[in-house]
């Protein structure tokens, strides 16, 4: 029985049944994320870099100005940081996603994926689990670095690898609008930019500083970054201090971690896929 057509020349084109394109997909999704996953085996560098940026905060914010910063409720900081840490370097994720995707286009590699006898979603697809693969070892190596600063998660079992999920909830999230950037923006030089925005935007929550400790107008943008909600989700689940009180969003973290992320990731994978079928050939 024939599972595909083909094209003059005996070129394999799409599969012919529902299943078989599933399945077509599946395997082409993986390709692209093992050959994503083999330029990160092979440039361990890139995984420093990123992560760099996380450990030099935890040493300034933990011990420089640790000792300066107050905890609503009491608690120690470096326990109330590390969740904050934990969820700003997910955040970063989108200038890594992005960086990478720029690279592809501008060097024509994506241009030639999209001219192969490959399902079209494969080369979005394979990023994705090729950089949720990733953070998978950035979460594992922060989370070392949190027993090194002090840091313990207090929570049982089930709550800590909820909060782990839900980490990695946001850094697919941070996907998908890394590959959207990575697709409008013509190059690595203007994609500078948006990494110099992240900094403000992932401050301007709870990472380091509760909400209510700010400036009221400035509170209420921090509570309602959808940074801050994975960060107090993750320190509800991690039995760590910090937990504040004001609005209804404050009050439902664990709720909000999966909403914002779920809203985000529907948005810009729609939008993702309306720009990769309208890249010129």
């Amino acid at each position: 029985m024939t599972t595909t057509t083909t094209a003059a020349g005996g070129l394999p084109m799409s599969p012919a049944t529902p299943v078989d394109r599933a399945r077509w997909a599946v395997l082409d999704s993986w390709t692209i994320a093992r050959r994503d996953l083999t330029h990160w085996v092979r440039e361990p560098t890139r995984v420093l870099s990123t992560l760099i940026f996380p450990i030099v905060f935890v040493v300034l914010f933990g011990y420089v100005f640790g000792s300066a910063m107050s905890v609503p409720g009491g608690g120690a900081y470096r326990e109330f940081l590390m969740p904050g840490m934990f969820a700003q370097t997910m955040m970063f994720g989108i200038g890594t996603t992005m960086t990478a995707v720029i690279a592809d286009t501008a060097a024509g590699v994506t241009d030639r994926f999209r001219s192969m006898p490959m399902a079209p979603s494969a080369v979005l697809t394979g990023r994705s689990v090729a950089d949720l693969v990733n953070s998978v070892i950035d979460v594992a190596i922060l989370v070392a670095c949190g027993y090194v600063v002090g840091w313990r998660p207090h929570g049982g079992v089930a709550e800590t690898l909820a909060a782990v999920g839900l980490l990695l909830l946001l850094r697919f999230a941070c996907v998908w609008i890394g590959i959207y950037l990575g697709l409008l923006i013509p190059s690595v030089e203007a994609g500078g930019a948006v990494w110099g925005l992240l900094f403000p935007f992932t401050m301007i929550a709870n990472t380091f500083v509760a909400p209510s400790q700010m400036p009221h107008w400035l509170g209420v943008l921090a509570e309602w970054n959808p940074l801050s909600s994975t960060v107090a989700a993750t320190r509800e689940l991690f039995g760590n201090p910090g937990l504040d009180k004001g609005s209804w969003i404050i009050e439902h973290p664990v709720s909000m971690a999966v909403v914002w992320p779920s809203v985000l990731v529907t948005v810009f994978f729609l939008l993702s896929v309306r720009r990769y079928r309208g890249l010129s050939r």
